[in-house]
């Protein structure tokens, strides 16, 4: 795999004098794999909402699943490294980075989290290999952001669970192999977390179709009628909400640096084009007005990029000094100078803009789904609102 470059240009603070040699290795090697791999097949996929299930294999080879476990064949990165993973597959492609952070990000953190240690032990190695793939049921058709109060229910019977309930936009559930499903444990009156292994009679999925974003990622619309999971598949250290609500804080960070992943493609793109589109007897480039919004585009970057990286950082040296409203305003800044940037690159490109072959219309589609998901941008306002005044919000 050639070594991949990054201009100066894409880096204009200088991140990359930030990065340990470490992070700077997985940067470039998951740029080299997304180059070589990704970016040439990946619009055809994208425009025919499939999932390019060839490129499993370079993914595993990547080293990034199950992102900062330390143990169970996992890497043990740093944040840092894993952000700067995310970054550089969203630049490759929205879909096949939510892929792989469905599984590492979510699935196997809510095991490091929640598992005990014979779950670690039988399912964390094949995941950080890719060999099984995991998925994270959390959102319901009738409950997104309000997801303390889930409908689900598990309701224990001898030694064994029966669930119940419906789950929507579930990324992999129609072919994981164990899907975590979140549920109200009937006998406590807490959401707990609960292994769902392929196969499961009454455990029914279906694909959702007709997405303008993450085209080639199979979120799916999930019903479980009377699904029997033995007690052995019960999460054990998820014990109310507050677990749920720990694992989803310990991930945002990523879906921040999706974001900024989202708009360093889109920069990339629109300053190339400028650079080689010609109107008027000269690169549009060199006109004012292109050069503002490039600018714009820069400063979003940017700063998006740094506060991504400051708070991996603070990630990494103590997980407990970052709180939900540091991760909930990452995520919100970052997702919305994302949204801005992708929105000035493809009017930048003018009619080539709405073009798959340009690449540029698939960041700018897919950036409304992360702009979305993780915590609505009222949603995230809300957390960080109720943090600085100390004050819950009317709602």
């Amino acid at each position: 795999m050639a070594m991949a470059t990054f201009e100066r240009e894409l880096d204009f603070f200088h991140l990359d004098g930030l990065l340990t040699p470490d992070e700077r290795a997985v940067r470039e090697r998951v740029r080299a794999f997304c180059d070589e791999s990704v970016i040439p097949i990946i619009a055809d996929y994208w425009e025919r909402a499939e999932f390019p299930f060839e490129l499993v294999p370079g993914l595993a080879a990547l080293g990034l699943a199950g992102g900062t476990i330390k143990g169970y064949g996992c890497p043990g990165l740093s944040h840092v490294a894993v952000g700067i993973g995310a970054m550089e597959l969203s630049r490759g492609d929205g879909s096949v980075e939510t892929f792989l952070g469905v599984t590492s990000g979510l699935a196997m953190q809510a095991l490091a989290f929640c598992g005990s240690e014979e779950q670690k032990q039988r399912w964390l190695p094949p995941m950080a290999r890719l060999e099984l793939i995991g998925a994270f049921a959390l959102t319901e058709p009738e409950v997104g952001s309000d997801a303390s109060h889930i409908r689900s229910t598990a309701r224990r019977v001898g030694d064994r669970y029966v669930l119940n309930g419906a789950k929507r936009w579930i990324g992999n559930a129609s072919f994981a192999d164990v899907v975590v499903v979140w549920a109200n444990d009937e006998a406590t009156g807490k959401v707990g977390g609960f292994l769902v292994e392929h196969g499961t009679p009454g455990f029914e999925t279906e694909v959702i179709g007709g997405k303008i974003a993450k085209r080639p990622l199979k979120n799916a619309a999930i019903t479980m009628t009377n699904v029997e999971i033995p007690e052995a598949n019960r999460l054990p250290g998820a014990r109310s909400f507050r677990d749920t609500a720990q694992i989803l804080k310990a991930t945002r960070y990523g879906v921040a640096w999706e974001a900024v992943g989202h708009a360093l493609a889109a920069f990339e793109l629109a300053r190339a084009y400028a650079l080689q589109r010609e109107q008027f007897g000269r690169p549009i480039a060199s006109f004012q007005l292109v050069q503002q919004k490039l600018v714009v585009m820069l400063g979003d970057l940017t700063a998006a990029q740094l506060m991504a990286w400051r708070l991996s950082r603070l990630l990494d040296e103590d997980l407990n000094q970052v709180t939900e409203g540091m991760a909930s305003l990452a995520k919100q800044q970052c997702a919305a100078r994302a949204r801005n940037v992708v929105a000035l690159g493809r009017e930048l490109l003018g009619g080539n803009g709405i073009l798959l072959e340009h690449h540029l219309a698939r960041h700018f589609a897919d950036m409304e789904a992360v702009y979305t998901y993780e915590g609505t941008n009222e949603i995230n306002s809300l957390v960080v609102g109720r943090e600085i005044t100390g004050l819950q919000a009317f709602v």
